[in-house]
């Protein structure tokens, strides 16, 4: 039996819930093998308010990592938290000379919890660096704000626009997650194909306990696509896993519930509407 071969270009979150972690368990839970190149180690300070520490790896250490992985033949990939603009570059130039055509850009700014983007410059190396690269980008409502230069996202017809600016920056395909803060009465994702958008909705989870959604959503669009599936069903069918997940998201401590990232293979999974707008 050969199975796909995923790699998660992304941060290692201690905690477990989000990063190559929520990567890794969600490669496995769709059967393909995953590998990984470790960018970054986030901490949490139980002390201080589970303040989160990031450690970057350094440069020579990633670059082995990356020749490692990508002379075994990867399928499919996606980059996580990359907290340098040095970082990006290596990872972006990394990606372009593979010539692996399934990458996903999950273009990570902040971590759980926190509004505020951590690395600032690193925008406009993402936009440089990353999205030429990509097959699929899927930034969340703060993300797409800044790689759009957009701003604040509110409304489907926000991300609409912000989505058509993002096409532009290189990206074939955008998925921006609409989350809480969208004034919408579903959970709402939107995808655009540089031509069409589609609204994929289903009913909210009044949950807390969704830490790791974000990087397991791509994670599930990386591994489908390694399977060859269609763009479109990737993100249908990533939906479908990451809404199932966020439904039976658990408590680990005080500070944080984690997805459960087998669930869409014990419960039922949910409804999820395609509209196209």
């Amino acid at each position: 039996m050969t199975l796909k071969k995923t790699l998660t270009i992304a941060g290692s979150d201690t905690s477990g819930g989000a990063g190559i972690q929520a990567d890794l368990k969600t490669f496995q839970e769709h059967g393909t093998y995953g590998m990984n190149a470790l960018t970054v180690i986030v901490t949490m300070d139980p002390e201080n308010g589970w303040s989160h520490g990031i450690h970057p790896i350094a440069l020579d250490t990633l670059d082995a990592q990356l020749k490692t992985a990508f002379s075994t033949g990867v399928d499919a990939l996606k980059t996580g938290m990359l907290p340098t603009v040095d970082i990006i570059e290596m990872a972006g130039k990394a990606i372009a000379d593979s010539g692996i055509k399934d990458v996903v850009i999950d273009p990570v700014m902040a971590c759980k919890g926190e509004n505020e983007v951590l690395f600032p410059e690193n925008v406009d190396a993402m936009i440089k660096y990353l999205l030429p690269n990509a097959k699929v980008v899927t930034p969340n409502l703060v993300e797409a704000g800044n790689l759009s230069g957009m701003g604040v996202l509110k409304t489907v017809e926000d991300m609409q626009a912000a989505a058509e600016k993002i096409h532009a920056h290189g990206a074939e395909f955008v998925v921006i997650k609409g989350g809480k803060q969208l004034q919408h009465e579903k959970a709402a994702d939107l995808l655009f194909d540089g031509k069409t958008h589609y609204l994929l909705t289903s009913e909210k989870t009044d949950t807390t306990y969704n830490h790791g959604a974000g990087c397991t959503f791509a994670a599930a669009i990386t591994a489908n696509l390694a399977n060859g599936q269609s763009v479109k069903d990737a993100v249908l069918n990533a939906k479908f896993f990451v809404a199932t997940a966020i439904q039976h998201g658990w408590k680990l401590n005080e500070y944080v519930g984690p997805v459960m990232h087998g669930a869409a293979s014990k419960f039922t999974k949910p409804e999820v509407i395609v509209t196209e707008l």
